[in-house]
């Protein structure tokens, strides 16, 4: 085998710039302590890589996602137990309007301090998280969900959405509560219209009806919309008639049991009414589900404005005559079990709200350990071995050294060294 000079100069010089080649790419290695340089190195861990690092930023996200949902349900929460304050303490000037010894101005300065809590409430109905989103609109998120009226009264211009982010890659988390769900749709106990037969001849007064058990009357308390309670003989018992005028199947009938005042209570699918005054035989009183004699129809819902705007109205215009504490007693009862009902449901929302953050801590810990998990795989694929490379790079380094000094040794064999 013939070997010309040229071919074993060419042969000597790719051999060094190959090893040249292998150390310099270790030597970069070692300084940038990374092991993939480029997708070449390893094709299937460069893709996994890639994976890892979108999943990294989705979980970047998330965590943005994390803090922002845990912020504005830390807002609604204390928004809600400041409502909830609120109400309580409309609760304790509901009864206390309806003490016997209470005056005129007082019931006046309970009226103005309603006022006052009014406009408190509508203030947390409006209020707004840290990114300026007001919290109960709904998707409505960039306008007042409650306004006012000319007339005084508030509507909800919000909707009933409810907005969620994504916290993980199967898992969604609502971040509000519209109002109309929390403030507005509050069950009415005043369900009810109430009349006393024209034609009485006892001059007992019947009043407003009030739905105390809400699962009887839902489950057909009027199978006719409207019954009659109709006083039998001597004003000592009753008996529960149809729309028709006939006795129910099964008859409903009862001993009407009095007190010192003469004021008779009386139930009946879930709903409790006071007759108070002398009863006469015949007597009779109605209860329906709705207008009664062209009147006005009931409310299903009453919101919680209109709760305290009715319980104001009532401590402003009713006097001292004893029509008009009757009619304060049984309008006060009504805002009583009304702001229960509400407190009821904020608080429904604030265990909704609780579990809603326990969802978070627990997704927060699960993606702070698959963060973790990703990290530890990604140094394990991209991260250098130092022990490694370093005794790579000793071992090259004298390849190459070896490469070189041999290349000195053999280009200088020649045949004018030996003339």
């Amino acid at each position: 085998m013939r070997i010309s000079t040229i071919q074993a100069f060419n042969i000597g010089v790719q051999g060094m710039q190959d090893n040249y080649s292998k150390v310099s790419r270790t030597q970069e290695q070692v300084s940038s302590g990374k092991r993939i340089l480029s997708p070449a190195d390893d094709p299937v861990a460069s893709v996994r890589l890639l994976q890892l690092d979108q999943q990294a930023s989705k979980l970047a996200q998330y965590e943005a996602n994390l803090t922002a949902a845990t912020n504005s349900l830390s807002q609604e929460e204390a928004t809600i137990n400041a409502v909830n304050n609120n109400l309580q303490r409309v609760r304790e000037i509901a009864l206390e309007g309806g003490n016997g010894s209470r005056t005129m101005a007082d019931r006046e300065a309970l009226a103005q301090e309603l006022v006052e809590l009014e406009d408190e409430l509508v203030a947390l109905f409006n209020s707004r998280n840290a990114r300026g989103e007001y919290l109960f609109g709904g998707f409505q998120s960039q306008t007042p969900p409650f306004v006012k009226e000319p007339d005084g009264t508030y509507t909800y211009q919000g909707d009933e959405g409810q907005r969620s982010v994504q916290i993980s890659g199967s898992k969604q988390v609502a971040i509000n509560d519209n109002g109309k769900k929390l403030f507005v749709d509050v069950p009415n106990v005043n369900r009810v219209v109430t009349s006393a037969d024209p034609g009485n001849t006892g001059g007992a007064r019947i009043s407003l009806g009030v739905v105390e058990d809400k699962g009887a009357y839902d489950n057909g308390f009027y199978p006719n919309d409207s019954v009659t309670i109709r006083i039998g003989a001597d004003g000592e018992s009753y008996e529960i008639l149809d729309q028709g005028g006939a006795s129910l199947a099964p008859p409903v009938t009862g001993v009407i049991e009095s007190n010192e005042d003469q004021s008779y209570q009386i139930r009946f699918g879930g709903v409790v009414v006071t007759l108070d005054g002398e009863l006469a035989e015949n007597d009779s009183f109605q209860i329906a589900r709705g207008a009664v004699d062209g009147g006005a129809d009931v409310q299903e819902r009453r919101s919680i404005l209109q709760t305290v705007a009715a319980l104001r109205n009532t401590l402003e215009t009713t006097g001292d005559s004893p029509e008009d504490k009757l009619l304060r007693r049984d309008q006060l009862g009504v805002a009583v079990e009304n702001l229960d009902n509400a407190m009821n449901q904020v608080l429904s929302v604030q265990t909704s709200i609780g579990a809603r953050m326990n969802v978070i801590d627990s997704t927060l810990d699960e993606n702070g350990e698959i963060k973790l998990i990703n990290q530890e795989m990604t140094a394990q694929l991209a991260e250098l071995d130092y022990a490694e490379a370093l005794s790579r790079l000793s071992f090259e380094t004298v390849v190459l050294q070896a490469a070189q000094q041999s290349f000195v040794k053999i280009s200088g064999l020649s045949l004018f060294n030996l003339i």
